[in-house]
Order: C-alpha cells, then structure tokens, then sequence
C-alpha cells in the first residue's frame, strides 16, 4: 500500500519527535510517510522541499501532489490513523486562525518547549524507532 501522507518533520526535535512516534505507532495501516528533514539524504530525495521552510512550518504532502502546510498537517496525520476528531475543532471556521496562530508561536519556540517538557532542547538525529 503506498503511503496516503509524506509527513515532513524536524527529526532534531526530541517533542516533535515524541509526537511522530505516537503517529507512527497509532498507524498500523502505513498510511504515513515519515520523513526527518534532517535526513542524510533529505536533499536529495526531495528537492523540491526548502529545509529552512521545512524547518519553520510542518509541511505535507498529499497523495495527489498537494503541499500542505502546519495544522492542516497535523489533521491530515491524525486523520490518516483515524484520530481526525481530536484536531478537527483546530479547522473549524473562528478557531481556525486562532490555532494557527498558536501553532506559529509554538513551532518557532519549539525547541525550549520541548527542553521544558522532554530535558531536551535538540537531538541530532532522534530516531523514531526508539
């Protein structure tokens, strides 16, 4: 079964790491493609992704070639493990900016949230595997 998402994500970043390894785990059909950015090969394999917009916002690709971006993202993925309902209200109209926003501020701060949270702040490469 091809994969239904290639999931772009900051594999340096213990808390989204954290968050694709529960992805992952939920997805026992492999609808998801995960792919750290930070990969050797990253480049190579996807040119037409920019590491450093990569690296700013969460992007996706959808199976009809569609580049989707942050919290659209996260729906996407959860979506796929059949989870869709927990982030639906971050896409409803009113709460759609607002979560938007929010997701901004967090994934420019991300790495001392995830110092706060996980102990820390960059692993280079964390695995998902693990």
């Amino acid at each position: 079964m091809s994969a239904k998402l290639i999931l772009f994500y900051d594999g340096g970043c213990p808390l989204c790491v954290r968050e694709m390894r529960h992805l992952k785990a939920l997805d026992k059909q492999g609808k998801i493609q995960f792919e750290s950015i930070w990969a050797d090969n990253f480049s190579v394999r996807f040119p037409a992704i920019d590491v450093t917009e990569a690296n700013r916002i969460l992007h996706g690709l959808t199976p009809d070639g569609k580049m989707i971006y942050g919290l659209d993202v996260t729906y996407a993925a959860w979506s796929a493990v059949g989870r869709g309902w927990l982030v639906a209200p971050l896409r409803w109209p009113g709460i759609r900016w607002l979560a938007d926003k929010g997701y901004l501020g967090f994934a420019r701060h991300r790495n001392a949230l995830s110092k706060l949270i996980t102990g820390k702040e960059r692993c280079l490469p964390c695995s998902l595997d693990e």
